[in-house]
């Protein structure tokens, strides 16, 4: 028998990357979408459409209960992966309500329905977050580090941790928290900084735009390959008792480096083309953040394989292979 895993945010970086880690051991894949339509693959459903036929799809949506023990109750997961999240931090800014709403009641609904389903046979993964540590306590960062979130998107994925180590401990459940540092990819959307890296420098090394406006330089982050961290997703449910991990490289670089090794890629000179605009600087920001894997290296025998200079690299080419009519 086949293991039937759940994915929430299965059409996202993660859920995809995921689904097809998932898809090479055996198991039969479920995702949740807000709705199933297959007409626009190639916009929602892009990240899966080469594996649309391998996988299925369930309409339901975070901010209803009733639909999320329905598809649990139907499908009768073996492992459950919570990804689903408002996660652009700089959006919940904008928009705090629907973020603390989203990322807390999902997160809650979705616990509430395995422990009613199946406590004791559902394996369940929380997607945290290095947001999390916000303005940190001490570098680098573990799983014994305090928590100092800087934004309603750090909040809210810290009392979805509470909330998976409340599960965990009241009603027996396996669930597990993924404290993820930044993992990037050519899936990637286009919020994000890397991402807008990227896809500038395929556009100015096209002739298709001139400057590239960034937020603070400065900023520090430990940057990893979606592909390796959803390994480390999978490794954590496969553990006989529910743990919590950091999930990092240990290695710092700036959104500056990350500028200059995309530039460089191409043969340009990122100090021609990057504006560095204050008003696109976050109300609280986040200076540094670096992981410290320990544990995940010891007890889940995980480490990152793909460099950060290969991950730049890797989206780079990308944008410039696939962008041709942007």
């Amino acid at each position: 028998m086949s293991k039937v895993a759940l994915i929430t945010g299965i059409t996202g970086q993660d859920g995809s990357y995921l689904s097809e880690l998932l898809l090479s051991k055996g198991y039969e894949v479920h995702g949740i979408v807000r709705r199933v339509a297959f007409e626009d693959s190639n916009h929602r459903l892009s990240r899966i459409k080469h594996i649309l036929k391998d996988v299925t799809l369930h309409a339901g949506s975070l901010e209803s209960y009733a639909s999320l023990f329905n598809i649990i109750l139907k499908i009768k997961p073996d492992e459950v992966y919570h990804l689903a999240a408002q996660s652009y931090v700089g959006y919940s800014f904008e928009d705090e309500f629907s973020t603390l709403n989203i990322n807390i009641n999902g997160t809650h609904y979705l616990l509430s329905a395995v422990k009613e389903f199946a406590a004791s046979k559902v394996k369940f993964y929380f997607a945290g977050t290095s947001e999390m540590f916000g303005k940190v306590k001490e570098t680098p960062q573990s799983e014994n580090t305090p928590f100092n979130p800087r934004s309603s998107y750090g909040v809210s994925k810290v009392t979805g941790y509470y909330l998976v180590q409340n599960y965990r401990e009241a009603y027996n459940l396996h669930a597990s928290s993924g404290i993820l540092f930044n993992h990037e990819s050519p899936r990637r959307g286009f919020e994000f900084v890397t991402r807008k890296i990227s896809f500038g420098v395929a556009r100015i090394k096209k002739g298709l735009q001139k400057k590239l406006m960034l937020g603070n330089m400065k900023a520090k982050r430990d940057w990893g390959h979606a592909k390796d961290y959803v390994e480390a997703m999978w490794l954590m449910l496969q553990q006989k008792k529910p743990v919590d991990f950091v999930i990092g490289t240990g290695i710092e670089h700036s959104v500056e480096d990350f500028a200059k090794k995309a530039f460089a890629h191409v043969g340009l000179n990122y100090k021609d083309y990057v504006i560095s605009d204050k008003k696109l600087f976050r109300p609280a920001e986040v200076d540094t953040l670096l992981a410290d894997s320990t544990k995940a290296k010891k007890v889940l025998k995980w480490k990152p394989k793909i460099s950060f200079d290969d991950m730049v690299a890797n989206m780079v080419e990308h944008d410039m292979e696939n962008n041709e009519d942007n």
